[in-house]
């Protein structure tokens, strides 16, 4: 079993997506063993994005983060990094595969409903970051 972090953005719990993708999340067969819907501060936003540091949509990607609720969630799966990614679909919703959460939800790249970790290391790190010790179910 492999775990990964995976989130609704704020477009997403804004327009009520909650429970269509927690529906589409029980259909592939994860376990979500961490759930929260929290605020996240701009200290966890800018660790959570630190990698984007440098590129121009930084700061707008910060504020888009922070200005709304999100729903963080640790899922529990075989292969959970790759499902959920391909669960998601591509970042730009115009490129995004039919029957995607992003090719069904998303209105822009920047407003693409999800968030999901890239890899292993990253679901790791991203985990630790939203869920203290002890939050996640065994």
């Amino acid at each position: 079993m492999e775990r990964t972090f995976a989130m609704i953005k704020p477009d997403g719990v804004r327009r009520g997506l909650t429970p269509e993708l927690l529906a589409r999340i029980a259909r592939k067969g994860y376990r979500v063993v961490g759930l929260k819907q929290m605020v996240i501060s701009r200290q966890t936003a800018e660790t959570h994005y630190s990698e984007h540091r440098e590129r121009p949509f930084f700061g707008e990607l910060v504020d888009f983060i922070t200005g709304g609720p999100v729903v963080a969630m640790a899922l529990e799966g075989n292969e959970a990094v790759a499902g959920w990614r391909a669960m998601m679909g591509a970042t730009n919703p115009a490129n995004a595969a039919p029957g995607t959460i992003r090719a069904d939800f998303a209105t822009t790249t920047g407003e693409n409903v999800t968030h999901g970790s890239d890899s292993a290391e990253s679901a790791e790190r991203e985990l630790g970051l939203f869920f203290a010790a002890g939050e996640l179910l065994d």
